[in-house]
């Protein structure tokens, strides 16, 4: 049996070349002074905006948690049973590895011992969940990475000796334009072999009534959750952002299929970043985008499937049909990157 970590290891170098703070500084001066404005998404998840976004997993109107874990707890061991013995399970942005537990669970009934890594910004959520698989799970051996998927894909799959299958649940595929998304993904075709997998959480297209509600919900934690990427530019940039000055927006693009995202300024204002020596100019009503939260419809998924070197293999849904887990794998010599 294969030992387990003790502690989990946790890879702290976002990559080889650049300090995360710097990477957010030179991300946050060119965003701001695009037009229009523009933050990333990415940049959500420091540790209290990994906090906040539990709490929107818990939130009536945020239906995608609900329905992606009904699918995990009706189909995890059909879906486990379709990996090669002993695959190790490497999954994008665990966060708290919370819904992962149901397919962890099903690998180590089956196979008995497990390999999973975990990959994700926020060291000090990874490292508090790495620990916690630990005492809950010991024949489950972590190694948690914690930095931007590209490199943690490139750490895991170089030292992986086994079968593995990528995991990216939660639909956060969906914060990549649909061109980015088969970039990406034709990206990670190339760097798998043959037996490996890729297992995609993705949302699928809803009307306005059920799709806003899940971005811009009654108590506000939504809105919270956006507002702190400013809280997060003040305290690591030096910013002189109020939040009081903002307010929160989030709509659905029924023609490009997503929700738009915004942070609004109410008034004409001026906020200094003094880590970066520059100023902000904002009018009034004038917005940051932060984030796009692509869906897709069947069609979509076949088509950034084969966009990108894969094919469906399998899919599950929700009994509603709102939500999709798809099993994607690997064409054989697959052609070279096409458009959508």
């Amino acid at each position: 049996m294969n030992e387990t970590l003790s502690p989990p290891q946790v890879i702290q170098t976002q990559d080889h070349t650049e300090n995360p703070t710097i990477a957010f500084a030179k991300d946050v001066l060119k965003g701001l002074n695009s037009t229009p404005k523009r933050l990333s998404s990415v940049y959500f998840y420091d540790e209290r905006g990994s906090q906040i976004f539990e709490e929107i997993c818990e939130l009536d109107e945020y239906y995608l948690t609900r329905k992606e874990t009904e699918i995990l707890e009706r189909y995890a061991g059909d879906i486990i049973s379709k990996l090669p013995s002993n695959t190790h399970l490497v999954e994008l942005g665990s966060g708290s590895s919370t819904k992962t537990r149901i397919l962890l669970e099903a690998a180590l009934a089956r196979f008995t011992q497990t390999q999973y890594s975990p990959i994700d910004v926020s060291a000090e959520i990874l490292t508090h969940s790495a620990n916690d698989l630990k005492q809950r799970y010991p024949d489950l051996q972590v190694e948690a990475v914690a930095g931007r998927y590209e490199f943690g894909l490139d750490y895991i799959l170089k030292k992986s000796v086994t079968a593995n299958c990528i995991m990216w649940l939660g639909s956060s595929i969906g914060n990549l334009t649909r061109v980015e998304a088969a970039q990406f993904l034709r990206e990670l075709r190339n760097n798998i072999g043959e037996h490996d997998c890729l297992l995609l959480g993705m949302d699928l297209r809803k009307t306005p009534e059920i799709l806003e509600p899940a971005y811009d919900d009654a108590k506000g934690v939504t809105a919270n959750f956006n507002l702190n990427l400013l809280d997060r530019i003040n305290t690591e940039l030096g910013g002189t952002f109020n939040r009081k000055g903002f307010h929160h927006r989030a709509v659905y693009n029924v023609g490009e299929g997503r929700i738009e995202m915004s942070l609004i300024s109410d008034d004409d204002q001026v906020v200094k970043i003094e880590n970066l020596g520059s100023e902000i100019h904002f009018k009034r009503d004038e917005a940051i985008l932060t984030e796009y939260s692509y869906k897709y419809s069947q069609a979509e998924i076949v088509a950034l499937a084969e966009a990108s070197g894969f094919t469906v293999e399998q899919q599950w849904l929700d009994d509603e049909g709102w939500f999709s887990l798809s099993y994607f794998k690997p064409q054989n010599n697959a052609p070279e990157l096409r458009a959508l």
